[in-house]
């Protein structure tokens, strides 16, 4: 079943919605990376003396041009880093729409979601860009303290992680707070299964930045099966 949700995410991702979603989340992302890298290299180029004076080589110039350079090179580096997480933090504003696109194709006829303001909205993005960064972190530290197996410790810390974020996130569309803690303590086994499969995706470099999508998407079929809401066949024939 599990993979049956997966498998129906990823039969959807062609859908406009879903990729209007992975677009403003990459392209939001690639503006506030670039903005951080003009910024450091404009303060490198402000905070740095055109010229210094060496011992035994006397003055030298273009000084601010090298700050620069190493500047942006250093911001280049960290958002190697850092596009993950932002990526996924941006996404994190528009993953209802990827919920609502899912619903409207599989389980139309449902009632709207309960309504999300953007303070919720940017909660939740918060919490998914310091997920994604700490899965980023904890990688580090674990392939140096988990020899051979570095991967394994890592899919299954952070299948947890992403399974009980994204299932939480899902759930809390349709159902009050404790029907939704109740649902995911009750399905602990397979929202972790489905977690683990998606912490694969998220080490796949450049696929990773898909991840926040589809994660949202299969969520949503998982936490409509284990509510007892049923796919439509057409669309189910379809995804």
């Amino acid at each position: 079943m599990i993979l049956t949700d997966l498998g129906r995410a990823l039969g959807q991702f062609g859908d406009r919605r879903f990729q209007s979603v992975l677009w403003r989340g990459i392209g939001l992302t690639l503006g506030l990376l670039a903005a951080l890298v003009w910024l450091a290299v404009r303060g490198a180029d402000l905070l740095t003396p055109a010229q210094v004076a060496l011992p035994w080589i006397g003055p030298v110039g273009g000084v601010h041009w090298l700050a620069g350079g190493a500047a942006a090179l250093a911001m280049l580096v960290l958002s190697g880093f850092l596009m993950v997480p932002v990526a996924a933090a941006f996404t994190s504003l528009f993953l209802d729409e990827v919920a609502a696109a899912v619903e409207a194709r599989h389980y139309p006829g449902l009632a709207p979601a309960r309504p999300q303001g953007w303070a919720e909205m940017l909660g939740a993005g918060l919490r998914l860009a310091l997920l994604s960064l700490g899965v980023n972190l904890i990688a580090l530290v674990v392939y140096l303290l988990s020899g051979p197996f570095a991967p394994l410790v890592f899919w299954a810390v952070n299948g947890a992680l992403i399974g009980r974020e994204y299932a939480e996130g899902a759930a809390l569309r349709r159902l009050p707070p404790a029907a939704a803690r109740g649902l995911i303590r009750a399905n602990r086994g397979q929202i972790f299964g489905l977690g683990l499969m998606l912490a694969v995706v998220m080490t796949v470099p450049v696929v990773n930045l898909a991840a926040p999508v589809l994660a949202a998407a299969a969520f949503t079929h998982m936490v409509s099966r284990l509510a007892g809401r049923s796919a439509h066949p057409t669309a189910s024939a379809r995804g």
